[in-house]
C-alpha cells in the first residue's frame, strides 16, 4: 500500500486527528483501495452463494451455469443480499487507559472498533456497539442507520474517574457478567467482536466468552495491549535499572514496589503463558483470536477481520 494511504493507518498519525468518524473512514477507504490493488479474495468479495429459486426472483440472477450440471435453478447471492448484524465490544476498565510513549490502549480500541464498524457497515451489514467494564455500560443496537451514533458513543468511551470498590466473589469475573448481558441484548444471530486487553486469569476470560457463545453468535476477540506490557519494556523511567519503581494498579489503585530488571524475565514468561492459553482455549471454542499492540498498523486487524469472516462463510 503507498505511504500516502499507509500514513492513515498508523495509530501514532491516527492520535493526532480528534474526529474519530473521519479517521474511521480514512482507515477504511485507505484498506479497501488496497484491497482493489491485490488478489485478496478476487471476486468473492462481492459474490457471496446461491440459494433456490424462488418465485418472483429476478430471472436475470440465475445461475445457469450451475442449472446445467444439477437441472435446478438457483440464484445467486451477493452480499447486498446477505448482510448481517455485527456489533463491536469495546472494554473501557481502568486498564485500557494505560499507554507508555504511544497511544493509550482505549485509543486504539476506539480507532480499531470505528474502523471494524465503519468496514462493515461499508459491506452493507447492520452495525452497533457494546462499551463495557464489570458491567455493560452502553448498547447501541445493530442497525443499518447506526454507524454514526456507534461512532459518537465510541468518541466518548472513557474509563470510570475513579476505581470502584470491587462487588464480585472471590474468583469471579468482571468480563462475564459483561458479555452475559451482551448476549441477552442482541436479537438475530450475526457477528461479535470483543475488543479488550483481557486482564483477568484465562480461565474466567474462556468462562466470560461461553456465556457469548451460548446465544450462538460468531464471536472474535482482538487482544489489545502497549508494547510495553508485553515485554515490561519501561526504559526512560529515571533509575529504573538501578532501583525499584512504584507501580500503580490502574483497576483498584493499589501500590506494588517492585525491581523491573529482576522481575522482567518471570513477567515476559507470565505474559506468554496469559496469551498462549488465551489462544488456545479460544481457539477451541471456535472464538477467532487476534493478539495486537498499539504500535500495529490498523490494515492488519481488518485484514484479519475480512479474512475469518470469508473463512466462515466458505465453511457454511
Amino acid at each position: 500500500m503507498p505511504a500516502a494511504q499507509t500514513r492513515f493507518i498508523d495509530p501514532a498519525a491516527l492520535a493526532r486527528i480528534q474526529n474519530l468518524s473521519l479517521v474511521a473512514k480514512m482507515v477504511v477507504q485507505g484498506f479497501i483501495s488496497g484491497l482493489h490493488r491485490s488478489t485478496f479474495l478476487g471476486r468473492s468479495i462481492d459474490f457471496a452463494e446461491h440459494r433456490p429459486y424462488m418465485p418472483g426472483d429476478d430471472i436475470r440472477r440465475l445461475d445457469w451455469r450451475l442449472f446445467a450440471r444439477s437441472d435446478r435453478f438457483h440464484v445467486k447471492e451477493f452480499e447486498a443480499d446477505t448482510n448481517a448484524n455485527f456489533v463491536v465490544a469495546v472494554d473501557v476498565s481502568r486498564s485500557m487507559d494505560f499507554g507508555w510513549r504511544g497511544i493509550r490502549k482505549l485509543d486504539y480500541a476506539r480507532f480499531l472498533a470505528g474502523s471494524l464498524a465503519a468496514f462493515s457497515r461499508a459491506q452493507r451489514d447492520r452495525v452497533g456497539l457494546a462499551i463495557f467494564d464489570h458491567e455493560l455500560r452502553e448498547f447501541v443496537p445493530p442497525s443499518a442507520k447506526h454507524l454514526e451514533t456507534v461512532l459518537q458513543h465510541l468518541a466518548r468511551a472513557n474509563p470510570a474517574a475513579e476505581p470502584e470498590p470491587r462487588r464480585k466473589r472471590d474468583g469471579a469475573s468482571d468480563l462475564g457478567p459483561a458479555l452475559a448481558r451482551l448476549g441477552a441484548a442482541l436479537g438475530r444471530r450475526g457477528l461479535v467482536a470483543v475488543v479488550s486487553d483481557f486482564y483477568e486469569p484465562p480461565e474466567q476470560v474462556l468462562e466470560a466468552f461461553d456465556r457469548l457463545r451460548v446465544t450462538g453468535h460468531d464471536i472474535m476477540a482482538f487482544h489489545v495491549l502497549d508494547p510495553a506490557e508485553v515485554d515490561l519494556d519501561l526504559d526512560g523511567i529515571p533509575g529504573f535499572e538501578e532501583t525499584g519503581t512504584r507501580f500503580r494498579d490502574l483497576e483498584s489503585g493499589a501500590l506494588l514496589d517492585l525491581s523491573p530488571t529482576r522481575a522482567r524475565e518471570r513477567y515476559r514468561e507470565a505474559m506468554a503463558e496469559h496469551t498462549r492459553a488465551l489462544r488456545a482455549g479460544l481457539v477451541r471454542r471456535e472464538v477467532d483470536y487476534v493478539l495486537t499492540d498499539t504500535k500495529t498498523p490498523l490494515d492488519f486487524a481488518l485484514f484479519r477481520y475480512l479474512s475469518e469472516r470469508e473463512g466462515r462463510r466458505r465453511r457454511r
